[in-house]
């Protein structure tokens, strides 16, 4: 277990009563357009990072095969029934401060409505550079904004203390972050990310004209203004393309999991398990899911 606190969706409803039934066709929507301009064409080996019940999984067409990575068991387990057991999908519980992956195995990462729920969001994006192959892998982040107009609004009309014009996280909820995008350009670089595409997106979040206007409609639109994140981003919600540099080799032959306790690899796989030959911590597999986030007893 690490020291640093991790939001855990275990045993709740989030993709029903979020999604499903929580009026945001919309925003799915509009972050499907997103994703599909800055996905690439194809790929070998894609981690989703928050990958949750699998909700954006099926638009990862591109990739030969898909490691879903959530903190909640049981999250997996809903991705797990809505997607099945094909060889394609790889189903990890685990801890995003301590990755359970050898370094350079994947050449795409994907970390959607993830990162506004990281205390210390520098440390999870270096974690994410070093299971990346470099140079070149490909890397979507999405973050939750700071600096949205929202939120500009109601400082300049005195009705929130914060400021969204300082670099400094606000944490809105217990472990739920709005990030400014110079902080968050910032953290990418010094984890040895270039910058590539950003857009802006959800534009139109807001709730009469969800009520008023189609959901389609409404994504449509969006996807026309979301090429001006390019220029400033105002909206709640921002995506951005990077790509690694240095060199991280891809990884060797035959390697995938590693101890993340003592970093020791490859592991020893049963059926039921993989277990560290250095430490002599094992970790489950069970229905079908990897169990990182602490030892087997």
């Amino acid at each position: 277990m690490t020291n640093t606190p991790v939001c855990n969706y275990e045993g709740s409803d989030y993709q029903t009563s979020f999604w499903d039934r929580g009026g945001r066709e919309y925003e799915d929507r509009a972050e499907a357009i997103a994703l599909e301009r800055l996905l690439p064409a194809r790929g070998r080996l894609l981690l989703e990072l928050g990958a949750g019940a699998g909700r954006n999984t099926p638009r990862y067409t591109g990739y030969e095969r898909i490691v879903l990575l959530d903190y909640s068991r049981t999250q997996l387990e809903q991705a797990r029934a809505r997607l099945g057991d094909s060889p394609r999908y790889i189903y990890v519980a685990a801890d995003i401060y301590k990755l359970p992956f050898v370094n350079g195995l994947f050449d795409g990462a994907t970390m959607i409505r993830t990162l506004h729920h990281m205390a210390e969001p520098a440390k999870a994006l270096r974690q994410v550079h070093n299971v990346l192959c470099s140079p070149g892998a490909n890397f979507i982040l999405e973050y939750a904004n700071k600096q949205n107009l929202k939120a500009i609004l109601r400082y300049a009309l005195r009705r929130q203390a914060w400021s969204p014009f300082t670099l400094e996280a606000v944490e809105f909820a217990a472990l739920n972050f709005d990030f400014h995008p110079k902080a968050v350009r910032a953290w990418l670089t010094e984890s040895g990310f270039t910058i590539g595409r950003t857009l802006t997106v959800s534009h139109l979040r807001i709730h009469l004209l969800k009520r008023l206007v189609p959901a389609r409609a409404l994504a449509t639109l969006d996807g026309l203004l979301q090429f001006t994140g390019g220029l400033v981003q105002l909206t709640p919600s921002v995506f951005l393309s990077a790509e690694t540099t240095g060199e991280t080799p891809p990884a060797p032959a035959g390697t995938f999991f590693k101890c993340p306790e003592c970093g020791r690899a490859p592991l020893e796989e049963s059926p039921d398990s993989v277990a560290c030959p250095a430490c002599g911590r094992k970790y489950a597999f069970r229905d079908g899911i990897y169990n990182f986030k602490e030892p087997a007893s």
